[in-house]
């Protein structure tokens, strides 16, 4: 599962967030259109996609929900509270269409792909449902939708990857940048609705990942976040024929992730990469040698647990047990000295019990965990749990145990930043802080976020400092900057 867009020890999925290209002149398009993305990283990559096909069709972007002509909602379905709030933005949209003539009303993503023809026909809601993988197919399905006609495209793909498609950086920071190399997945989680909203796993060709991580370097991008289901399993042959210096054919050596990573990180040692999300069960010690191996290649790796009990993991279909959860903790401890590490965590599965609960507490300690993304357990209709086994666990204890971990990781969290004061780290300036303009935001290796005052220092966004910790929050490291890199 990807990482959630959201507060680092918050159990509620991101709030959708309206975008427009900085990278456009919007009196460029006669039309314009205006996106909300919810859930993981990867609907948030996606809407780059779609904006991309938008802009050739003519369309700019807004942030004003008012004027667009097209307004479209990035889903997601992992947790039903998700489907909640889209079912209200879609509410608030169609009273909007009434008061202007002509504007279409679109779902994309997992939702789209999940309930497929049930927005239009049962409920009314939208014009346009398009799935993840037809993205290239919407400017014939805004033609049907113009002419009256309900559009819907949620054919799954067995090798779109979108990979000839330049992203549009939807109100980017000029310095961070998702770019996605695979999509689908193999895993078939019992709680994950993923499998099947977003069908199987496939590696996005190489050599266009390496183009679009020079292209955004070259542009004044200083990290990039390589972004999969499960980025471990990332595994691509080039079909092109090669030949040998003796004129003789070659089988094309196949790029793993651990040589997709390298690749990257040898664009420029000005370039951070960063990467989620990894399954445990395919994180190797190759990847984990190519992270400590190279120093722009950050020092963090987010290791969704889900469950410490081994009885809750084997019905999550997760195929490792605590124990072996735990030995990849030990290994990665080992092979890069200071990692941080961050989790999934699930509460409230079914048939858990108290001791499964207290397992999971445990091996976050265990873990020491620098932050999690925790929420309790929603049946998802269609999942391999939905049909297998009963949603047993009162909402009341599900909601209870969700507030020991969140206590739990709070409490480590703030271990964790205590352990860094007095400590000197290598920061990367993201921009200013929300609080103050007269401080800069960045982060560290570790993905730990720090601000810290802006004095005299000729900077700006993109530009590398070190800064020495003096205080901290939960969720924040203060200091000051003691050298310009």
């Amino acid at each position: 599962m990807l990482d959630y867009v959201t507060d680092k020890v918050q159990d509620e999925t991101r709030q959708g967030e309206a975008y427009a290209p900085f990278t456009h002149d919007p009196n460029t398009y006669k039309k314009r259109f205006y996106i909300e993305s919810y859930g993981c990283q990867m609907n948030f990559a996606d809407s780059e996609v779609v904006a991309s096909i938008l802009n050739q069709e003519g369309f700019g972007a807004t942030r004003n929900v008012e004027e667009a002509d097209l307004i479209f909602i990035n889903t997601c379905s992992i947790r039903e509270k998700a489907e909640q709030t889209v079912r209200k933005r879609l509410t608030e949209f169609r009273k909007l269409k009434k008061e202007k003539k002509g504007m279409l009303v679109g779902v994309l993503g997992c939702m789209a792909e999940r309930l497929k023809t049930k927005f239009i026909e049962e409920e009314k809601l939208v014009d346009i449902v398009v799935g993840p993988d037809a993205y290239r197919t919407l400017p014939a399905l805004v033609e049907e939708a113009t002419g009256g006609q309900k559009a819907v495209n949620v054919l799954l793909s067995r090798d779109e990857t979108y990979a000839d498609i330049a992203p549009v950086r939807l109100d980017s920071n000029g310095v961070s940048a998702f770019v996605s190399i695979m999509r689908g997945c193999n895993n078939m989680c019992s709680f994950c609705v993923v499998p099947f909203t977003r069908g199987r796993e496939r590696s996005r060709d190489a050599g266009s990942i390496i183009s679009e991580c020079k292209d955004l370097f070259e542009n004044g991008y200083r990290e990039i976040t390589l972004l999969g289901q499960n980025v471990d399993s990332y595994y691509y042959i080039d079909g092109q024929p090669q030949i040998t210096e003796n004129g003789q054919p070659a089988t094309p050596a196949p790029v793993t992730f651990a040589g997709l990573l390298e690749q990257v990180a040898r664009i420029s040692p000005l370039l951070r990469v960063r990467f989620s999300t990894s399954h445990p069960k395919d994180i190797t010690d190759e990847v984990l040698h190519t992270i400590a191996r190279y120093d722009n290649i950050c020092n963090y790796i987010h290791l969704p647990v889900q469950s410490g009990s081994s009885r809750i993991l084997q019905l999550m279909n997760r195929t490792y047990t605590r124990e072996w959860y735990m030995a990849k903790v030990d290994r990665i401890r080992e092979i890069i000295p200071g990692c941080g590490i961050s989790a999934d965590i699930i509460t409230g599965f079914c048939t858990e019990e108290e001791q499964d609960h207290q397992d999971t507490l445990s091996i976050m300690e265990y873990a020491q965990y620098d932050y999690s993304y925790m929420f309790y357990y929603s049946e998802r209709p269609g999942t391999l749990a939905q049909r297998r086994f009963k949603d047993d666990v009162p909402l009341e204890i599900k909601k209870r145990r969700l507030q020991e971990v969140v206590d739990l990781q709070n409490r480590l969290s703030l271990e964790s930043n205590k352990k860094d004061i007095g400590k000197t780290f290598k920061i990367l300036i993201e921009g200013e802080s929300k609080k103050s303009d007269t401080d800069w935001k960045g982060r560290s290796s570790e993905g730990k976020v720090f601000v810290f005052p802006k004095e005299n220092y000729a900077l700006q966004k993109g530009s590398y400092v070190m800064v020495k910790a003096g205080e901290c929050t939960q969720g924040t490291l203060l200091g000051r900057i003691t050298a310009i890199l």
